[in-house]
């Protein structure tokens, strides 16, 4: 009889199936806690979606630890031009990374056009990009054309922040 340890040694995907199935679960219970009054124009309502999605997030994890336990392994990916072995590259993880906690950081006090243009102009010049000012007014148009997208296509407000005013 061998340990469990040693059953389990070398399937990691048992925790991409936990993680699977801790996310299927925080999306049931936060739509187990949606509160919604009765509308006879939506018979399925808002809930219905959530409670699928954490329901087939929740199949998958059970399927996925299901065959890792009897042997099954993900295929290693082939179709890659990847060396595994050489080392992350840090000048550009670092700057990107960056430029996503430069958004985070800026988007409630400067809004999200000001924000954004940060996000998308430093992710470019982290990649590589040298084209300052083309890459400025790039990320600029993409910025409000978000802004004005969510709020006119979705009826979501991004914040305006410093922009309160003129947007």
């Amino acid at each position: 009889m061998t340990s469990l340890s040693s059953r389990l040694k070398g399937r990691s995907e048992l925790g991409v199936a936990a993680l699977l199935g801790a996310a299927g679960a925080l999306v049931l219970l936060d739509a187990a806690r949606l509160v919604v009054p009765y509308s006879q124009s939506d018979p399925l309502g808002p809930k219905t979606l959530p409670i699928v999605v954490g329901a087939l997030l929740l199949i998958c994890a059970v399927m996925l630890a299901v065959n890792v336990v009897r042997g099954g392994r993900g295929e290693a990916e082939a179709g890659e031009d990847v060396d595994l072995t050489h080392p992350a590259d840090w000048k550009t993880v670092l700057p990107l990374a960056g430029a996503f906690i430069a958004n985070i950081l800026l988007i409630d006090w400067a809004g999200w056009v000001i924000s954004g243009t940060v996000l998308f102009w430093g992710s470019v010049w982290a990649l590589g990009s040298r084209h300052y000012v083309r890459d400025g007014l790039i990320s600029l148009a993409l910025a409000l054309l978000t802004f004005y997208g969510f709020y006119l296509g979705l009826g979501i407000a991004l914040p305006a922040g410093l922009l309160e005013g003129i947007l």
